[in-house]
C-alpha cells in the first residue's frame, strides 16, 4: 500500500515509518526540512516529499498516488496553535479528497465535553471533526498520555519525579489518566491501513490497562525508577496557569508546550470504550502496563545514552528508544564532560598508555583528587581504590580496575569503563583512540546519569573539579603517548 505520513519528524511519526516499511508499505514522508530526516537510519527506505500542510503548499504532490495519509502534524508550541491546525488540517482534508485518498489516520487527544475544556484538547477535538466531517473515510484514535522517551506529557512525568522528592502539586494530580505505551499506540497505527472496511468513519479510544491519578503516575515511576516515595503537598490555590509555569521552571520542557498540557490535566482522561478492538486484536501478550512501559523507556534510555558514543547516530529500532529527531529537552538527563585532544604519537603509543591507566600508573591527573574520592568511597561502604588492577599492560573485558569496571574493550580503538564507586546515578568514563594526521587523536567522554535530586546534585558539586581532573587527564596521556613514541 502507498501511505503518506506527515509529521514524520515527530515524536510518534518518527517511530511508526520503520514499522510500515517493514510491513512492506510503499511510504512518502512530507516534510518541510528535509534535512531533519537525514540522519534517521530508515530514511533512505522512504520517498521525500517537501511541502507544508499549513499552507498548502507541496500537498497534492505529496498525495500524487496515495492510498493511506497518517496525520501525525501538531502546532503545539505555537501561541496561535489551534489556528493553525484548523487550516492544516483543512488543507489535508481537501487535497485528500482530490487525490482520491481512501482512508485519513488521525492520531489525536481524548473526548472532553463541557464549557471548560482545554485550549489543547478543544484544538485535538476540532481537527478530529475536521476529518470526520469530510468525503475521505477517516480513522481518529484518540490517547491521553503517552508513555515513552521523547513524549512530551511523559516528559513532565519524568522530570518532575526524578527532581522533586517533595512537591507542591495542584488539584488536577488527583484527577484520573489512562495512559498507554507507546508500544500499542504504534500498534494499533500500524495496522490502520488495512484494519476497517470503507463505511468506518470514527474515532476510537486507544488506552492502556492501568486508570490512575497523576499522583499515582508519579509515585509509580519514583518505584521504577528506584526512587524513594515522593512527598506531594497539594495545595488548592494553584491554578492551572501558575502549575504550567512551575512545570517549565522544573522540567525542560518549553513553557510554550507544558502550558497547554498542564491546562488539559485538570480533565480527566478515561477511556469510554475499546471498540477498536473489534478492528484490531490487542497487542500480543496484550496491552503493555504502565510500571512495564516506563521501565522499557528507563532501561532503553540508560543502554542507548553511552552506547550511541560520541556521534549519538546509532541505530535505534525499538519504540523506547530516543531518535535524533526527538525534541533536544526530551530524554533522561545525561551529564557529559567531553575532551579531546590531537597527540604527536601513533594510535599504538596512544592505546598503550591508555591499556595502562589505573592501578600503579594512577589516572594521570591529580592524584590526591583520586586518592580522596577512593578514601570517600571506601567510607561509606564503596571499594574505593583499592582493587588495583590485574596485569599492568594489559585489560580484560569485564576485570575490575580500581573503582571501575571495564565494561567494552576493543584494542587499539576504545575502552569503556563503568563506575563502581557509590554515587547517586550510574557513571561511564570513555577512552577513544583515532587515527588523526600524522598522529592521533584522543578522545576521553566521562557520562553521568543521576538518579533523584541527589544525583543533580552530585554533578554539580565535581563539574568545578573536571577542569582538573578530566582536563589533566586528557593533556597527560597525550603527552605520555608522545614521550614514549
Amino acid at each position: 500500500m502507498r501511505i503518506l505520513v506527515t509529521g514524520a519528524t515527530g515524536y510518534v511519526g518518527g517511530r511508526l515509518v520503520p514499522l510500515l516499511l517493514d510491513q512492506g508499505h510503499d511510504v512518502r514522508c512530507l516534510t518541510r526540512s528535509p534535512d531533519r530526516l537525514r540522519d534517521i537510519p530508515w530514511s533512505p527506505r522512504v520517498e521525500v516529499a517537501v511541502g507544508d500542510v499549513a499552507t498548502g503548499k507541496g500537498i497534492a504532490e505529496a498525495l500524487d498516488g496515495i492510498e493511506v495519509v497518517y496525520y501525525l502534524v501538531h502546532a503545539l508550541g505555537r501561541r496561535d496553535f489551534a489556528r493553525v491546525d484548523r487550516r492544516s488540517a483543512r488543507n489535508l482534508a481537501e487535497a485528500a479528497e482530490k487525490a482520491g485518498v481512501t482512508r485519513v489516520v488521525y492520531l489525536g487527544g481524548p473526548v472532553v465535553h463541557g464549557p471548560d475544556v482545554s485550549a489543547h484538547l478543544r484544538s485535538r477535538g476540532e481537527v478530529a471533526e475536521i476529518f470526520l466531517n469530510a468525503e475521505v473515510p477517516a480513522t481518529v484514535l484518540r490517547a491521553a498520555v503517552i508513555i515513552g522517551s521523547g513524549s512530551a506529557s511523559f516528559e513532565m512525568l519524568r522530570h518532575l519525579t526524578e527532581r522533586l522528592p517533595v512537591m507542591v502539586t495542584p488539584r488536577w494530580v488527583s484527577n484520573r489518566v489512562q495512559p498507554i505505551a507507546i508500544r500499542d499506540v504504534l500498534h494499533y497505527l500500524a495496522a490502520a491501513p488495512g484494519a476497517f472496511p470503507a463505511e468506518v468513519n470514527r474515532g476510537f479510544d486507544i488506552a492502556g490497562p492501568d486508570v490512575l491519578t497523576y499522583a499515582q503516575m508519579m509515585q509509580r515511576y519514583a518505584r521504577v525508577a528506584g526512587l524513594p516515595p515522593r512527598v506531594l503537598l497539594p495545595v488548592r490555590a494553584l491554578s492551572p496557569w501558575l502549575s504550567s509555569h512551575w512545570v517549565g521552571l522544573v522540567t525542560p520542557v518549553p513553557n510554550a508546550i507544558a502550558r497547554p498540557l498542564v491546562g488539559s490535566l485538570v480533565h480527566e482522561a478515561v477511556a469510554s470504550e475499546h471498540d477498536i478492538a473489534d478492528y484490531v486484536p490487542d497487542p500480543p501478550g496484550g496491552l503493555t502496563g504502565f510500571d512495564t512501559a516506563v521501565r522499557l523507556a528507563l532501561r532503553r534510555i540508560a543502554e542507548s545514552t553511552v552506547e550511541t558514543s560520541w556521534a549519538n547516530a546509532s541505530v535505534l529500532g525499538a519504540p523506547a528508544e530516543p531518535l535524533p529527531t526527538d525534541p533536544s529537552w526530551s530524554g533522561r538527563s545525561v551529564y557529559t564532560d567531553v575532551r579531546r585532544r590531537a597527540v604527536n604519537a601513533s594510535p599504538e603509543a596512544l592505546w598503550d598508555v591508555i591499556e595502562s591507566v589505573g592501578g600503579e600508573r594512577g589516572w594521570y591527573s591529580f592524584p590526591l583528587a583520586w586518592a580522596v574520592r577512593g578514601w570517600l568511597d571506601r567510607a561509606v561502604g564503596g571499594v574505593g581504590l583499592r582493587r588495583g588492577r590485574r596485569d599492568p599492560r594489559r585489560l580484560r573485558l569485564g576485570e575490575a580496575l580500581d573503582f571501575w569496571r571495564v565494561e567494552e574493550i576493543v584494542p587499539g580503538e576504545l575502552l569503556r569503563l563503568r563506575a563502581e564507586m557509590r554515587l547517586p546515578g550510574r557513571a561511564w568514563l570513555e577512552m577513544r583512540v583515532r587515527p588523526h594526521r600524522d598522529g592521533s587523536l584522543y578522545e576521553q567522554r566521562a557520562v553521568f546519569l543521576p538518579k533523584g535530586l541527589a544525583g543533580h546534585a552530585y554533578w554539580a558539586s565535581v563539574v568545578p573539579f573536571h577542569a582538573v581532573v578530566f582536563g589533566g587527564m586528557a593533556r597527560n596521556i597525550g603527552r605520555a603517548a608522545e614521550r614514549a613514541k
